[in-house]
């Protein structure tokens, strides 16, 4: 069996990377045969189209206006016709030998449908900042965190034809929708590997939109799975105080108001999207505000030695 990857770069805005991401995947140790690599660029105006241009003889690529991110990968998804899915984004990189890897495990595994392998997170010079917390598989966890990391997941175009391409109304969580629907039908094959880096900085969606990403995270688990879990629940109220409120949490009072204000914000939270909340959940919140109160109190005492 000799498998085609095809590979889709979604871009928009991102000519101070793509380049990086382009060369990650064309220095693949792959054949022509093996491999066709589409980009979907959203009509960029910052140099993007240029760099496609120096890239013609080994990249397929359109630049016209699109709805976002999945309908780019959607788009790319139909212009190509090869077995192994691969989805980079126009900020990422490939690591050296991971579609051989991915390769591999494929052909020797027909039964296997999606792989995902460990990853990097990296800064603007690609530099690795930490370890992605990428976990064994486990499909109840991965309702509770996302713990793949988009770039490093490899799936077969069967799992499209089955159970479709991302859902083009998602701006922020269309991949982790996508891996909760496949992998409700399919275990996903882990591999200790690191396979990507992904990067990390002030304005990108990950880190430039934290609250915007939770909130739709919520409302896709409400709308797939009728319930949200606390930890989603939990994750949105702290985000939100913590990028809206600015507190320095090492200060006892500003860390009381901290809690206090997460606390507040979970239980809309819970009323919004459940409607109830757990004794679990109830109990957690306490813990919190008695840790606080405790922090405050210890160094009330400690003020008050030093008078």
């Amino acid at each position: 069996m000799n498998l085609k990857f095809s590979v889709i770069t979604p871009s928009f805005g991102q000519g101070c990377f793509i380049e990086r991401t382009i060369q990650s995947v064309l220095s693949q140790q792959l054949a022509d045969t093996e491999m066709e690599y589409v980009i979907c660029d959203g009509a960029s105006t910052d140099g993007t189209v240029e760099i496609l241009k120096n890239y013609d003889k080994y990249i397929k690529w359109v630049s016209e206006p699109d709805k976002g991110q999945a309908d780019a990968v959607n788009k790319g998804i139909a212009m190509t016709t090869g077995d192994i899915i691969a989805w980079i984004n126009s900020d990422d990189i490939y690591y050296p030998g991971t579609f051989q890897a991915i390769k591999e495990i494929f052909e020797s595994y027909p039964n296997i449908e999606a792989i995902y392998g460990d990853a990097d997170h990296i800064d603007e010079q690609d530099r690795v900042i930490e370890a992605y917390p990428t976990e064994a598989w486990n499909y109840q966890r991965l309702i509770e965190t996302c713990f793949l990391c988009q770039p490093s997941v490899f799936f077969r175009r069967s799992l499209v034809k089955k159970y479709g391409d991302l859902n083009d109304s998602l701006k922020y969580c269309m991949d982790y929708e996508l891996w909760l629907r496949y992998a409700k039908n399919t275990a996903f094959h882990y591999i200790p590997r690191k396979l990507s880096g992904s990067r990390l900085y002030k304005t990108n969606k990950t880190l430039g939109q934290r609250i915007a990403v939770h909130y739709e995270i919520n409302n896709m688990m409400h709308s797939k799975f009728g319930n949200v879990p606390d930890k989603w629940i939990f994750a949105y109220a702290h985000v939100k105080i913590e990028e809206n409120w600015k507190l320095d949490r090492t200060k006892p009072l500003q860390n009381m108001i901290f809690v206090n204000a997460v606390i507040f914000n979970s239980l809309w939270s819970f009323y919004h999207w459940k409607k109830s909340i757990s004794v679990n959940a109830s109990v957690r919140m306490i813990w919190w505000l008695i840790a606080a109160n405790i922090f405050l109190i210890k160094n009330l005492v400690l003020l008050l030695k030093r008078l």
